[in-house]
C-alpha cells in the first residue's frame, strides 16, 4: 500500500490489530482510523496498539462500514484484510461512501487469504465488480507466497 507518513488509511474490520499496529509503525503526522463490528475486535486492537491510540494516531471503533462517519473529510487509502462484505452480498451503499471519501489519487485495498484456491475466483471477480460499479479502476495482485489476492480500487 506505500504507507506514507503523513497518509490518513481507514482499516475495515481491525480484528486483532496485526495491521493497525503495521500501519501506525509508518504514520507520523498521519492517522488511522480503524473499525469493526466485534466489541472483541475493537478491544484487542486498542490493546495492542495502545501506545498509537495515546498518541492520537490511531481512534478505533466498534462500528459497521455502512453506518460510518468518517472523521477525516478524506482519505488517501482504505484496506481490509479477508472482510466478506465486498464479495458476499450487495455494497454499493459502502463502495458509494468510500468513493465520496477516498482522494483522487488514493485507492481502496481488499486482502484475502487465498489459501483456498477454488474461493479466489468468485472473491475477485465480485468484489471487483463492486469496486468497478462505484467508480474505481481495479486491478487484481495475486501472490502465491504468503498465498493473498489483492483487489485494488484506484480513484
Amino acid at each position: 500500500m506505500d504507507v506514507q507518513p503523513s497518509d490518513h488509511v481507514l482499516e475495515i474490520g481491525c480484528g486483532p490489530g496485526f495491521g493497525a499496529e503495521m500501519i501506525c509503525e509508518r504514520l507520523e503526522t498521519g492517522k488511522l482510523f480503524a473499525i469493526d463490528r466485534s466489541e472483541s475486535g475493537v478491544d484487542r486492537t486498542k490493546r495492542r496498539c495502545a501506545k498509537y491510540v495515546d498518541a492520537g494516531r490511531l481512534t478505533v471503533r466498534q462500528i459497521d462500514l455502512a453506518t460510518l462517519r468518517v472523521p477525516v473529510k478524506r482519505l488517501h487509502k482504505v484496506f481490509a484484510f479477508n472482510v466478506n462484505l465486498f464479495w458476499v452480498r450487495d455494497c454499493a451503499d459502502e463502495v458509494a461512501l468510500l468513493h465520496e471519501r477516498v482522494l483522487p489519487g488514493g485507492g481502496v485495498y481488499l486482502f484475502y487469504d487465498s489459501s483456498q484456491r477454488d474461493l479466489v475466483p468468485n472473491i475477485v471477480r465480485k468484489a471487483s465488480l463492486a469496486l468497478q460499479q462505484g467508480g474505481f479502476r481495479v486491478s487484481v495482485v495475486d501472490q502465491k507466497a504468503p498465498p493473498v489476492v489483492a483487489i485494488i480500487g484506484r480513484r
